[in-house]
């Protein structure tokens, strides 16, 4: 037995995330996730590592509500991000709170009537900006508070749009919008942003005199585009950087020397033409660069060694996610990691010391170092937990000679076991990493063998591959899918007689997809799934990114609603009510066509094989740990019905 046997054990187990290293190396934390005592939240901790791999990690926050977001001071202090509720009946907004460095009580710094939802500290200046909303109305702090409480004792939620977006994945946009506000002054730095502020991403110059953040410029109709803009911190004067028509300019990254600012460029698709992220530089006073032009890779986050000398890059590259050191003045690229992992939160230390979060299918995330030459260090940190089976890789061969590899998990012992294709989501990813949410490991503890391929769109092999099934969802990432299939049912280990396929949001577009061309599965579970292109275009919360790709005839050609007289396997349908990426409406249509149209429609009783399992307050990937349990048990118990001719056990708290 192991802990991914029993789901009340898997949903216990720590996990860790943020990672952040003081200025002079002394000092690292990382947030550790926990269950609440009611078992209905995860709750987040700072904990405090040692940079030497010596000494076991300690806790050093205990807030009810949890902290997050941790980062240093110049001079060592801590701050996070923290709800700490005075009495029962008080509900304060997120703020900024400190933790000394010479030891004592966390102390808040800076509270904002709408609460701080991001901060950035100068690395050799006692200086840090936080993100917060203010109400485009407000005159300044006091006279958004009293806006606020005015909506509130009035009970007002509408909000009056002009412009686009209004929804991001699981909330409304509005009324208050962005700022970056000095935490030191409580000054607002960016007054009148309207929406260019939302999901920006920000840094400080290590003597903290400026602050270069993305920007969202709105075009035409629905598009927009992010640009690059310098703001003074002591003046508030705002300047663009870079701005360049039709690519969004992100991530920037101020060399600790001042010299210069790293950040990504992404070109923007069209009906033919996927996007192109690649790496930029630019020293203050000159033009931006491109680097690496040749490196056929996507730079996914950006970081400067401690000496300005690197960019420290990291990238998704064949199932893995090394770290990439690139010289910011020829673009040479050089991989510093060698191993199985991906890594993440990356944060480099003086010394040519690296730290960061790596993970795999086969080991949660857990903190590392990475020294000079190249020697990777676990850090204690969390236990690893025992898996119910074993890992391996799969390789298959498309129609034209294409590679298409996968991950395969396969139950302890040796009979054969039935295979569950997952698909992932994106699709402009890659199945690389740990995941908490989507993981492979509680359906082997059942028995099943899970196949994880990367179909073209897959990050990680290069521009060709991404734009194997560009424009056209329904041929070659299908085709790639049923190769993939094909090599792992030739494994020794598995019985290809018992078959599924399960995928996310695109994944669930594909097992839509999938349950309309073949009927080589014996079920299928589709959650947050796109089913009729046609209305999911212009009522996703970012329509604008569809229509770049889509135009009418492509989502005509590649929607999956078009073939649904020709489903004849059972199938799990899953959607949360409060999922804006993939609206409901798609479920919904999808629920009563599988009802009515479909080669198993419900009898002259309303009964069907299908099942539609739908959550009012839940978003697109169903995260509160009571739901997700409900989740996985429904999915068991659906694939054990149809895999395993077991009478389904349906959770007892669905009533």
């Amino acid at each position: 037995m192991t802990l991914f046997d029993d789901l009340d054990d898997y949903l216990a187990l720590p996990r860790v995330s943020g990672l952040a290293v003081s200025p002079d190396g002394s000092r690292l934390v990382a947030t550790v996730s926990t269950l609440n005592e009611k078992r209905t939240e995860f709750v987040s901790a700072i904990w405090e590592l040692d940079p030497a791999g010596v000494r076991p990690a300690r806790r050093l926050t205990h807030g009810v509500k949890g902290e997050s977001a941790p980062t240093f001071t110049a001079a060592g202090d801590l701050l996070f991000i923290a709800v700490r509720p005075g009495d029962a009946e008080d509900k304060p907004p997120a703020a900024l709170w400190r933790l000394p460095a010479s030891g004592g009580e966390a102390v808040e710094m800076l509270g904002m009537p709408g609460g701080v939802t991001g901060a950035v500290s100068a690395r050799a200046a006692d200086a840090t900006v936080v993100a917060a909303p203010l109400l485009p109305s407000s005159s300044g702090i006091d006279d958004d508070k009293a806006r606020r409480d005015a909506r509130k004792d009035n009970a007002v939620s509408a909000i009056l749009h002009t412009g686009y977006p209004i929804r991001h994945w699981d909330h409304d946009l509005g009324p208050d919008q962005p700022h970056l506000v000095d935490a030191d002054g409580r000054r607002d730095l960016t007054p009148g942003p309207g929406p260019a502020l939302q999901e920006a991403v920000f840094d400080v110059s290590a003597d903290g005199e400026l602050v270069v953040t993305s920007w969202r410029i709105p075009g035409p109709g629905a598009e927009t585009r992010s640009a690059l803009v310098r703001i003074d911190r002591a003046t508030g004067e705002r300047t663009t950087l870079v701005d360049e028509p039709g690519t969004d300019l992100d991530h920037p990254a101020i060399a600790p020397d001042g010299s210069a600012v790293a950040f990504t460029r992404e070109t923007h698709s069209s009906p033919t033409s996927p996007p192109r992220i690649t790496l930029c530089c630019m020293r203050f006073g000159a033009d931006p660069v491109e680097l690496a032009r040749e490196w056929d890779r996507w730079p996914s986050s950006v970081a400067w060694s401690a000496d300005s000398s690197a960019l420290i890059v990291t990238a998704d590259d064949g199932g893995r996610g090394p770290v990439f050191s690139v010289d910011p003045v020829s673009g040479a690229v050089t991989r510093l990691t060698h191993d199985d992992f991906t890594y993440t939160d990356v944060r480099p230390a003086p010394g040519g010391l690296i730290y960061a979060l790596r993970s795999s299918y086969a080991t949660p995330p857990h903190p590392v170092r990475i020294d000079p030459d190249g020697a990777v260090t676990e850090l204690p940190c969390v236990d690893t937990p025992e898996l119910p089976g074993t890992l391996t890789e799969v390789t298959a061969t498309a129609a034209d000679g294409t590679p298409i590899r996968s991950w395969l998990t396969l139950p302890a012992g040796d009979q054969p076991a039935p295979l569950v294709l997952w698909i992932h989501g994106g699709p402009l990813g890659s199945w690389n990493s740990w995941h908490w949410r989507w993981n492979p490991w509680l359906l082997t503890a059942h028995g099943y063998a899970v196949l994880m391929p990367d179909p073209g769109l897959s990050t990680g092999y290069g521009q060709d591959f991404i734009a194997r099934g560009w424009g056209a969802w329904g041929g070659q990432p299908y085709t790639d899918l049923m190769a993939a299939t094909d090599a792992a049912c030739a494994h020794p280990r598995i019985d290809a007689s018992r078959t599924a396929a399960m995928g996310g949001s695109f994944g669930g577009y594909m097992a839509n997809w999938i349950a309309g061309h073949t009927d080589r599965f014996d079920a299928i579970v589709t959650h947050a799934s796109l089913w009729a292109l046609d209305q999911f275009g212009p009522t996703t919360d970012g329509a604008y990114y569809w229509a770049r790709e889509m135009t009418e005839q492509m989502a005509q050609h590649n929607s999956p609603h078009r073939s649904v007289a020709e489903i004849s396997t059972p199938m799990l349908v899953i959607h949360g009510d409060k999922d804006y990426r993939v609206p409901i409406g798609e479920a919904l249509r999808l629920w009563y066509e599988l009802l009515t149209s479909s080669g198993l429609p419900a009898d002259e009783h309303g009964e069907s094989p299908h099942r539609f399992l739908y959550y009012p307050s839940e978003n697109h990937w169903v995260l509160a740990p009571q739901h997700a349990k409900i989740w996985y048990q429904v999915v068991t118990a659906f694939l054990g019905e149809h895999l395993g001719g077991e009478p389904a056990r349906w959770p007892e708290l669905l009533g």
